[in-house]
């Protein structure tokens, strides 16, 4: 129907279409109908210009209405129609509609296009994007609602990114970093988390120099934020980060501010930072998480709070997924062992915790060779929170275990801990026989 009436030749059907167009849009706005940019697709480039586009402009510009609805759909068929033209009828056509559209008093207009901001930018091309689009775009970034900051805040590395490499830096500089550093200590989370998911992509585009001198001391402001999604999104992108500065220049800028968190006072905090460090291996490599942080991972697991110390021993399975058993067994496993001679009955406890957590991760040899005499000494303890938690973690390494070893190593422990004096040991030891028969 649409290329039908466009092909007509009465400019009297051209022009009855288009305006029932406007007709239908203003009286089924909830429908979310983009009808008239459809239409601009199959409309000759003679007709669409001289005839749609005043229709359409009429559309964007409607107040009469106290509600945005028809604004809003001119937004999306707006940049629909600008595909279709050169920069120049933009420049001369479409282009006040943007304008409009981005100091709209409806915050929710002024959200559409900072949604759609990047279709946008690639519908009108770089000449009227540097010209024109990168006013407005940090006039979004600096918008009085949190909505529009933080939609602008999520497109800022893509629209950094499209910009032609002769003038991002002159563009991003002057533009773009100055509403970048407003917004990292925004007052909304969200606007913060978002723009911490993209901030760390600007290090390729503005380089070593710029990154180190510009965009590090924000990385390390955000790092420290309280919310723990706008930390996660920094060292969830460190990698970027390492591709532009290196490794050395990394640990020197960023690893002193992981450090402080993970041994801050407030054991939230350092939880936080717990749950991040295996991403943050992942991004790093083994290389360097053996040198910088393989010891305050092992620190955490003799925490005092009982929830880091379970933290702790969760990371040890992901960190093993990520390094590998032969990693484990020479840099974790040993270690964690060991603290089954501590004098602390809670640290022999989160051995027994360790061992449950690596059991998942290990072949039953590693289980059968290092943990099960570990486990087996500690069967003896004098603290029954120690006994009867060596009779859960058997209950939970038999599965893995042949018949061999659980006849003559777990049975024998489980039917001592059967006949202790402690209730609860005996009961948790009888649990664990049933699994053994």
């Amino acid at each position: 129907m649409f290329r039908s009436a466009a092909s007509d030749k009465s400019w009297r059907v051209r022009y009855m279409i288009a305006d029932k167009f406007i007709d239908l849009q203003k009286a089924v706005v909830s429908t979310q109908s983009t009808g008239i940019g459809e239409f601009a697709k199959v409309v000759e480039m003679e007709h669409l210009k001289g005839e749609i586009i005043p229709l359409f402009n009429s559309l964007a510009n409607d107040e009469q209405f106290s509600q945005d609805s028809v604004r809003l759909l001119a937004v999306e068929a707006g940049i629909t129609i600008a595909g279709l033209l050169t920069e120049s009828d933009i420049e001369a056509l479409l282009l006040p509609m943007f304008r409009s559209a981005a100091s709209d008093k409806s915050w929710r207009v002024r959200y559409m296009i900072a949604d759609k901001f990047i279709d946008l930018q690639k519908a009108v091309g770089p000449t009227i994007t540097r010209n024109h689009l990168v006013f407005h775009f940090s006039g979004l970034l600096k918008d009085v609602e949190a909505e529009v900051r933080a939609s602008a805040a999520n497109k800022i590395k893509e629209f950094c990114t499209n910009l032609p490499a002769d003038i991002q830096e002159g563009v991003i500089m002057p533009n773009i970093l100055p509403a970048v550093k407003e917004l990292v200590c925004d007052t909304n989370q969200h606007v913060k988390a978002a723009l911490a998911s993209v901030i760390m992509g600007l290090s390729p585009i503005m380089g070593k120099d710029n990154t180190i001198q510009h965009l590090l001391p924000l990385f390390l402001i955000l790092l420290k934020d309280e919310h723990s999604d706008v930390r996660l999104n920094i060292i969830s992108n460190l990698d970027s980060v390492n591709k532009v500065i290196g490794i050395h220049q990394l640990s020197q800028s960023l690893l002193p501010a992981i450090v402080e968190l993970a041994e801050d006072p407030k054991w939230r905090v350092r939880l936080a930072i717990i749950e991040h460090m295996p991403l943050l291996a992942e991004q790093l490599g083994v290389e360097f998480f053996d040198e910088k942080l393989n010891s305050l991972c092992m620190s955490w697991l003799v925490d005092g709070v009982f929830a880091i110390r379970s933290a702790a021993t969760s990371n040890l399975k992901r960190l093993v997924s990520i390094f590998g058993l032969e990693w484990a067994q020479n840099t974790i496993i040993t270690k964690v062992l060991s603290m089954a001679r501590d004098p602390n009955y809670l640290h022999r406890m989160t051995t027994l915790f360790a061992i449950n957590v690596l059991a998942e991760v290990c072949p039953p040899d590693v289980i059968t060779k290092f943990m099960v005499p570990v486990i087996s000494n500690l069967a003896g303890d004098a603290v029954p929170n120690v006994r009867f938690n060596v009779a859960k973690t058997m209950k939970k390494i038999t599965p893995s275990l042949d018949s061999q070893t659980i006849e003559f190593q777990i049975k024998p422990c489980l039917t001592k801990l059967n006949d202790d004096e402690d209730s609860d040991v005996k009961f948790f030891a009888n649990e664990a026989l049933v699994l053994c028969h």
